[in-house]
């Protein structure tokens, strides 16, 4: 996170989620648990989670408003950075049961951030039964996507237990001096290199565009109103949710877990020529069937958010790069492979949508609307689901072994958020609901597991 002008200024995308956090609900905080087999090296610990903020610098900074409301916040070095306040250490009391650590990590994931400092907090957990240990990650989502946190962790953990040498610390960022003037004209410094860079690739395009237009007129027109209702698709306004069960929302949130053996969603997923992430869509949505049917309630499609990765290979490390399409999947198919197919097809189609490439330019039209508009919106979502590759080897912490990754994302002012980690021939899913939709969470779990009991045919599923 190097350079000058936009590079330190966040993007339209993250300043809207920014903007969104004027309602409570809609908070975009990230926690996750990494389950460790013993208490790692504290002082290797120190020594790697500084390293990462040198590394990723973005790690260092705290959001600055600028004085004139026509840019989005920017990132600027912390001159008071305090490592001990990011990196803490925690004793579970009692016997050390697991429920007791995710009360402790879904705590941390109510709190808000400190917007004078940066914006992500570590904590170590003893006291584990079995000897066990975990850190508990807290980031706001505008620092980083599950992607951009895969790559940073790639720069802490070891491929064997004792920790490598990695030589000396790199330089820590330095706060750079900004005049009074200068706090002022970046501002419009920055609107104006964004403006200019849209105009370079217009410019790139319109050659093609006007040759494309010449030689088929027709094809043209029909792309260029094509994309019109793909933005206007994206865009659109929605007034209520399909669910008649999950309709309430609130700040209090539940977490909790359910583990899948890799493999055999990947081989149930290829009995109809999906991919993965479509089978973890489908046993979702069996399990909202089932939950739906449980309360009376049946239902035939629900609203998702299904986050869709943006990542250039040329993106710094972290960041968020990430967009939000809304689509209705099935979820009164009974048959776990009809279900399976017909949401690959759905799937596919949003990530071929026109709007796609251009969600980060709509997101500075949405800036401008008031928060209860966009923000009620977004409440009118059943459920987000989001699939984040993690590693596919085994790794190591500061001298610990990682047995398992749970990534617990925001609801977003949806019912609730399940997240899928692959680690190490695993899929280890967060499960993060909102209790006023989903007062009954354990039965919900159970609901969510049986679907995918439908999905993969196997009963030897471990849930929290």
């Amino acid at each position: 996170m190097t350079g000058s002008g936009s590079h330190h200024h966040l993007s339209d995308a993250d300043a809207f989620a920014l903007m969104l956090e004027r309602d409570p609900v809609l908070r975009s905080t990230i926690v996750a648990i990494a389950t460790l087999d013993q208490p790692p090296s504290w002082p290797v610990l120190v020594e790697r989670v500084e390293r990462a903020t040198r590394l990723s610098p973005q790690f260092r900074m705290k959001l600055a408003l600028p004085p004139l409301p026509v840019a989005p916040p920017r990132w600027v070095v912390d001159p008071d950075f305090d490592l001990r306040w990011h990196l803490r250490r925690s004793r579970l009391p009692g016997d050390g049961a697991r429920s007791d650590l995710l009360e402790l990590a879904r705590n941390l994931g109510m709190e808000a951030f400190d917007l004078d400092r940066p914006l992500w907090m570590f904590t170590l957990v003893d006291g584990l039964e079995d000897g066990r240990a975990a850190l508990v990650i807290k980031v706001h989502h505008s620092l980083t996507d599950g992607i951009g946190g895969i790559e940073l962790a790639a720069n802490v953990v070891d491929l064997q237990r004792e920790p490598a040498d990695l030589g000396p610390l790199p330089e820590a960022p330095t706060a750079g001096d900004t005049g009074i003037l200068d706090e002022w004209t970046a501002p419009i410094a920055v609107q104006a290199e964004r403006l200019a860079g849209s105009l370079r690739r217009a410019a790139g395009v319109a050659p093609r565009a006007a040759l494309r237009a010449a030689t088929r007129p027709v094809a043209t027109v029909g792309e260029a109103i094509g994309t019109g209702l793909a933005l206007a698709r994206f865009a659109r306004p929605i007034t209520s949710q399909c669910s008649t069960v999950m309709t309430e929302r609130s700040l209090r949130r539940h977490f909790s877990e359910l583990d899948l053996p890799f493999d055999r969603l990947r081989a149930a997923a290829r009995r109809v020529d999906a991919t993965v992430n479509d089978a973890f869509l489908s046993g979702i949505s069996g399990g909202m069937r089932h939950y739906h049917e449980l309360h009376g309630a049946p239902v035939d499609r629900l609203r998702l958010v299904m986050p869709v990765n943006v990542r250039e290979p040329d993106d710094p490390i972290g960041g968020n790069r990430v967009t939000l399409p809304r689509f209705e999947v099935p979820v009164g198919i009974a048959d776990p492979g009809v279900r399976t197919a017909e949401i690959g097809r759905l799937v596919r189609q949003v990530r071929s949508d026109p709007a796609i490439p251009l969600s980060q330019h709509l997101a500075s039209v949405l800036n401008l609307l008031p928060v209860s508009i966009t923000g009620g919106m977004l409440k009118r979502v059943d459920f987000v689901a989001s699939d984040v590759p993690g590693f596919r080897e085994q790794v190591y912490l500061a001298g610990s072994r990682i047995d398992a990754f749970h990534a617990f994302s925001p609801t977003l002012g949806s019912a609730v958020n399940v997240t899928l980690m692959s680690y190490a021939g695993t899929c280890h899913l967060g499960v993060n609901t909102d209790e006023a939709a989903i007062p009954d969470p354990d039965t919900f779990l159970t609901c969510l597991q049986k679907g995918f009991d439908d999905r993969i045919l196997i009963k030897d599923l471990s849930f929290t």
